[in-house]
């Protein structure tokens, strides 16, 4: 419902009229929400943002699960709407590379649900899209159900289907979140006090996270778009171009939305190869590009609608358009589409522009609630994953659980709060984005890293670790190593144990990782765990207090250490924890890096009572894991503390000196070998460092990189939250039974019980490759009579048990030892078999000794 008067209150204020923002309204009042009002800047429904200028192709294949997921969603609601064109989508291959690029496409949609996902020879191309030309292809992917939303059909669906208030040319000025709590959004027209205010302004997102206090990485950007005036080759398909808007009010160059909201007939196109996309507006031919240098706009800037531009509109810059400016492409936008499409060479232009969306620093959406209390953030999000994402904000806010119909999402990726200290400088977020920008159609390695803004975080060992050689990769900011080129020698030892890799599966890979690895099981090893967080939870009723938000029993000895989950009320993992007791009304919880800190430590905090204090000593602390068979002789040898397995047993701690150094010593391991944790004051790391490496020469002590990490945790089964276990899992389906006491009261403890009552319907598993070394990749379809019944989680090679691992949920009738599968990887079909766990030392003879 649109209104002319403006509200004093509502429990909900969603500022922000597009695509995203509608969309969260309309979800909320599904789910049963009322007092809902929408402000938005501009006119409804032609707000001027991207919403109403973007030409509305959806393709909904990505390499991640929840794009793709929210995706599908956004098609079937659209088309259930009426407004949405299901004519397919064709993505056409110029290179090799591009082929197996597309290749990868089919898997991903098998894997994830897209229906009947199809590679295409050049001239079934053709016969699909007639405008392009065969010769210049080597085949095709298309998506039957990819399409075209009508923006404006779209929005002002949801303004008729929705219960909320819609109120336009209003101006957020200001949002009012004293004492951490949402309390009113402020405007150029009056105040609305509200308890909750959801930001949706996508090309406006950093400047409305500012209003809130909030830096929020959202990079405005540039890219092209022209439509021609009307082709003998389309004359067939019609026009209605002049009937569209002539009943709205339209900022700007009205012909943009005349021809954004004339549908297409053909299959919409991309030509990925040159960073181009297409469709048909009736009887014209859009073509967008990406295929420029990255035209930033400054975020503090975005400006407003005024009689002669809608504001995420700029002129279009015609030698962007003519000239090769784009950084990895020696051919133009022009030159591209000439040769594709040959019906184009000459058409004069109906419509352009340089139309503006935005990029987060790693590409992905900005979702979920901020650390303001009732402040939620809907950002980054484009037409084609608008529904699902308005659905996945809308259930959170409503039920605590994140999800889209098909069940719980994982949420670690794209969570609002995932973001590095360091992510809201602009001069960081704008030039992340310009490399997200340039990247948004290439073809991106495995284990692809960033070369700008390096070095932010560096853990005390760093000096020692480039030293030896450390091949570095960025998480989190953080500087961690993969490998160490000192272990070279060691590849040589252990020759006849570490199998060549070959093609898409080996790029940025080393077969030291394999050799780290298997010292780390014959010797003594050090890891670098700097990046991972510390959280202390003190004060009186600590106890009670993570009693309630942990999946065990955490009523602990001080000294004892215990694995646990936090869950959602879903009972969906928001992270596996290691609490430690230090004290009586003392605790240290342990979790890892990346968007760990931000996520947990958060949810910890916003949970906690006035009389409990948590701190998240994200850099405060620094740890070095020292695992293997001579770690507990290599670190009896710097401490006068007992150590042994009775002094230290296993999943307790101990302060103790190593050295000079203060440490909290946790005898655990992530690698299923004798190991401890030893964690420190940052200031003492290097020379803890210094005291173990020295202590350890004669014990041939090695630094391993988080390859070695990898594949030795994956053969033990250990879990990695964010990879294998996320809030779109539970214990019971993760394999954690053990990390559950129902005998407590905890936080998602009936939706648990709920679910363990209706039956588990998929467990995880792991698979072992029947007769191919070959290590797979994540996202590739699991089979099952040739039909997708999973997809892998994590995968590697098992270096101690000589076979290629990988991990995935699977029906629980399918997960059983012995049940044959296959994967599809790379356009190769592998046999596998389902296998018990662990793997590795099932005894856990290794770990306990």
């Amino acid at each position: 419902m649109s209104a002319k008067d403006l509200p004093s209150s509502a429990e909900t204020v969603v500022v922000g009229g597009g695509a995203v923002g509608c969309s969260v309204a309309y979800h909320l009042s599904e789910l049963g929400a009322e007092d809902i009002v929408v402000v938005d800047q501009g006119p409804l429904p032609v707000t001027g943002g991207s919403s109403v200028h973007a030409p509305g192709i959806m393709f909904q294949t990505s390499p991640s699960k929840i794009m793709t997921k929210t995706a599908y969603y956004t098609s079937r609601l659209l088309s259930e709407a009426g407004v949405y064109d299901e004519v397919g989508g064709i993505e056409v291959a110029r290179s090799d590379e591009r082929m197996d690029f597309l290749q990868r496409r089919v898997e991903n949609a098998r894997a994830y649900g897209l229906p009947d996902p199809q590679l295409l020879d050049p001239e079934e191309v053709a016969d699909r899209l007639p405008l392009v030309d065969p010769d210049r292809i080597q085949g095709g992917y298309y998506s039957p159900t990819d399409g075209r939303v009508d923006g404006i059909g779209a929005l002002q669906w949801y303004t008729e289907h929705t219960n909320a208030t819609f109120v336009g040319k209003t101006e957020v000025l200001d949002i009012d979140v004293s004492g951490g709590q949402v309390r009113s959004v402020e405007t150029d027209r009056g105040r609305i006090d509200c308890e909750r205010c959801v930001m949706a302004t996508n090309n406006w997102g950093y400047q409305t996270g500012r209003l809130a206090g909030l830096d929020l990485p959202i990079a405005p950007v540039e890219h092209q778009y022209v439509v021609t005036e009307p082709l003998e080759a389309l004359s067939e398909a019609g026009s209605s171009v002049g009937s569209h808007t002539s009943d709205l009010e339209v900022p700007g160059d009205r012909n943009i939305q005349e021809y954004m909201s004339e549908g297409p007939t053909l299959p919409v196109g991309r030509d990925q190869d040159h960073s181009l996309y297409f469709r048909n507006h009736g009887d014209a031919l859009g073509m967008g590009s990406y295929n420029h240098e990255t035209l930033s706009v400054d975020p503090t800037s975005m400006g407003k609608n005024t009689e002669d531009r809608q504001a995420s509109v700029r002129g279009f810059t015609r030698e962007h358009w003519e000239r090769p400016t784009h950084p990895d492409r020696d051919t133009s936008a022009k030159q591209a589409f000439d040769e594709l499409l040959p019906d184009s060479v000459d058409a004069e232009y109906a419509v352009t522009e340089n139309g503006i969306f935005v990029f987060t620093p790693d590409g992905m959406p900005a979702v979920g609630p901020t650390t303001t209390d009732g402040l939620w953030s809907a950002l980054a999000i484009w037409w084609t994953h608008s529904g699902g994402y308005g659905r996945i904000v809308a259930e959170w806010m409503e039920n605590g659980v994140p999800r889209l119909p098909s069940g719980p999402v994982d949420t670690g990726g794209v969570h609002v709060r995932r973001f590095e200290p360091h992510a809201g400088e602009p001069g960081y977020f704008v030039d992340r984005g310009a490399t997200q920008y340039r990247q948004v159609y290439s073809i991106v390695e495995p284990r692809w890293q960033p070369e700008d803004h390096r070095g932010l975080r560096r853990s005390p060992f760093y000096s020692q670790q480039e030293a030896l050689g450390a091949n570095f990769v960025q998480s989190g900011g953080w500087e961690s190593a993969q490998w160490y080129e000192s272990n070279a020698d060691l590849v040589e030892r252990y020759a006849d144990e570490i199998p060549d890799q070959e093609g898409w599966q080996a790029i940025n890979r080393s077969p030291i990782e394999g050799a780290e690895h298997l010292h780390t099981r014959d010797a003594v090893s050090m890891f670098d765990m700097t990046s991972f967080s510390s959280i202390v939870v003190e004060g009186e009723g600590s106890g009670a207090f993570l009693q309630r938000m942990c999946s065990n029993d955490v009523d602990i000895d001080v000294g004892q250490v215990r694995y646990s989950l936090l869950l959602n009320e879903g009972g969906g993992i928001l992270a596996d924890v290691t609490v430690v007791r230090i004290d009586d009304d003392e605790y240290v919880v342990t979790t890892g890096g990346g968007n760990s800190p931000g996520i947990h430590g958060e949810w910890l905090r916003e949970h906690a009572p006035d009389t409990v204090a948590v701190h998240v000593e994200e850099g405060a602390r620094t740890t070095v894991g020292l695992w293997g068979p001579k770690s507990r002789l290599l670190l009896q040898r710097c401490t006068d503390a007992d150590v042994s397995r009775s002094g230290l047993p296993y999943f307790r701690s101990k302060r103790l000196f190593v050295g000079e150094v203060p440490v909290l010593a946790l005898r655990v391991s992530y690698v299923g070998e004798l190991g401890y944790e030893l964690w420190a004051p940052a200031e003492y790391g290097q020379r803890l460092w210094e005291t173990l490496w020295e202590a350890g020469r004669d014990l041939d002590v090695r630094p391993m990189g988080g390859g070695a990490l990898e594949s030795m945790r994956l053969e033990k089964g250990y879990r990695l939250w964010g990879t294998d276990v996320d809030t779109d899992s539970n214990p019971y389906e993760a394999g954690l039974p053990f990390a559950v006491d129902t005998d407590t009261d905890f936080v998602g403890k009936e939706a648990l019980e709920a679910a363990r009552e209706d039956g588990i319907e998929n467990r995880i598993t792991p698979i072992t490759l029947d007769d191919s070394t070959d290590i797979l990749l994540s996202g590739r379809p699991v089979l099952h009579g040739g039909e997708a019944v999973g997809y892998v989680q994590a995968a590697d090679f098992g270096y101690s048990i000589g076979e290629s691992v990988a991990y995935t949920y699977l029906p629980s009738d399918l997960a059983e030892a012995g049940t044959a599968v296959q994967v599809l990887c790379e356009g190769e079909t592998y046999d596998a078999t389902v296998r018990d766990e662990p793997l590795f030392d099932p005894s856990r003879e290794r770990i306990l000794r």
